[in-house]
């Protein structure tokens, strides 16, 4: 089969390499669609993992073949690949934090080499506890392989929402009107909330008027804070949530968050990125520094059916779209996003 192969620090290949075997509690799956994730681009563009690898975990498909001990599965049902699957018995399971668990953290569904998505790729293994435990979700038929491969990207912004603890009626700031951004806006709708957003782009900031912010401002804005102030009645917004990793949209947040309120980050930030901050800030304010990471096993469920159901409109979300042996151009795109990148779409 083909596969994008990584081989070093900005180094795709595409090549030839072998169908995986599977065993006896094990699926196959023809990848039809997988979405590019920034987690994707962070670990192709920095040194974070030894090479040989390939990635991509946004995986929709079609079963191939099914291990003579799979129960449930057959050839040809269409099917979302669900990359993160916890063991629901240590410590941080028990206490819902399920992406702190090793077996979650562990990822194992493969397409050759050392696991690590495998969905850049025609085809993907399945190992069998992702198998039996809710790793694979069956697709409607009236629902495409596109929407469907935003099943799990949904679960992890709805988590965001979720842990933020945003309640109908509220006002929230999303910093950054990128794919990611965009979904907010729309799971903040879904919720009841009332969204605003930020970002440099002037067709992002019009896209997300498009997709239900009720407001959407340049984020060089000198006056955003007074802006947001008239929009919420002198109060603040109730939550921010930073969807790109920069210290400028933290303060900007801080600014615009009212007494009370709550800042979650979701984009990870490099590394070496510090930001100062009077302690006295949160707490004479009461703001609540909150961290989102990944996805949720509780939220499987409603994400599926979020998306199947249509609650939100991932088809707006899309930009673009390429074959598997373009995807080093799509990285490239989505590094430097043209004014009407958001989502994009391989096709192996």
């Amino acid at each position: 089969m083909k596969a994008q192969v990584f081989r070093g620090v900005n180094q795709l290949s595409y090549e030839e390499v072998p169908k995986p075997d599977i065993g006896k509690d094990e699926v196959l799956v023809q990848v039809k669609v997988v979405g590019l994730c920034q987690s994707d681009i962070k670990k192709i563009r920095y040194p974070l993992y030894e090479p040989p690898r390939i990635f991509g975990h946004e995986t929709a498909g079609k079963i191939a073949a099914v291990g003579s001990e799979v129960k449930g599965w057959h050839v040809g049902q269409r099917v979302v690949v669900l990359h993160h699957i916890p063991c629901m018995h240590c410590e941080y399971c028990l206490n819902d934090n399920f992406s702190m668990c090793e077996v979650y953290k562990n990822i194992t569904t493969t397409a050759g080499f050392s696991p690590s998505g495998g969905g850049f790729a025609e085809y993907v293994k399945v190992p069998g506890h992702i198998v039996t435990r809710g790793g694979l979700v069956e697709i409607p038929k009236d629902i495409s392989f596109e929407q469907a491969s935003f099943v799990e990207p949904t679960n992890c912004c709805l988590k965001a929402v979720t842990k933020a603890g945003i309640k109908p009626g509220q006002t929230v700031l999303i910093t950054g009107a990128g794919p990611i951004g965009l979904m907010f806006v729309m799971l903040v709708n879904y919720v009841g909330g009332r969204a605003i957003t930020t970002d440099l782009l002037p067709t992002r900031i019009e896209k997300a008027k498009q997709v239900g912010a009720a407001a959407a401002f340049d984020a060089r804005d000198p006056d955003l804070a007074t802006k947001i102030q008239d929009l919420t009645n002198g109060m603040g917004v109730d939550v921010s949530l930073l969807a790109v990793p920069s210290d400028k949209a933290f303060f900007q947040a801080l600014d615009c968050t009212r007494k009370g309120g709550k800042i979650l980050f979701f984009a990870e930030f490099p590394d070496e990125v510090e930001i100062p901050i009077n302690p006295n800030v949160l707490y004479r304010r009461e703001i609540d520094l909150i961290g989102s990471y990944s996805s949720s096993f509780r939220l499987q469920k409603q994400s599926a059916d979020i998306i199947f159901n249509k609650r939100i409109d991932v088809d707006a979300l899309v930009s673009d779209r390429y074959p598997l042996q373009d995807l080093a151009n799509a990285v490239e795109q989505a590094v430097s996003p043209g004014p009407e990148t958001y989502k994009i779409l391989i096709y192996p």
